[in-house]
């Protein structure tokens, strides 16, 4: 006989939260609970109907991805969140390397402003010492 294992709803919750790489304190605050209570609620096995929706709309999550886990589903709902998002469509429209270079080109411009800043100052310095 085969015996049908409920799933932990908190522990569902914890992964999913994790997965999002949100922190626990963070859903706390999504809400309006403290972050004991959100801790409780991850550590309770079986959760109302009501409760759960409203964690999965604060997880940005179908309530039956809670109710029904596996992290494969969960990784298809989150990527798909992400993808259908336009902050992800417009997420890159620069080239990485560019930046990196344009950041370097600073830094030296920098650098030699400081040090001609430097040689003023010793002059002015050695020009005191003379007099």
């Amino acid at each position: 006989m085969e015996t049908i294992q409920k799933k932990h709803l908190g522990r569902n919750i914890s992964r999913i939260r994790e997965m999002k790489g949100m922190k626990q304190e963070t859903l706390a605050e999504l809400l309006g609970i403290s972050q004991q209570k959100m801790s409780v609620l991850e550590n309770t096995a079986d959760l109302e109907d009501a409760k759960l929706d409203i964690i999965a709309k604060a997880l940005e999550v179908p309530t039956q991805a809670i109710k029904e886990y596996s992290d494969e589903k969960m990784l298809n709902i989150i990527n798909s969140t992400i993808t259908d998002s336009p902050i992800y469509n417009n997420f890159c429209t620069f080239n990485p390397l560019d930046k990196l270079v344009e950041a370097y080109d600073e830094n030296k411009k920098l650098y030699e402003r400081l040090l001609a800043a430097e040689k003023e100052k010793l002059a002015y310095v050695e020009q005191l010492l003379k007099k």
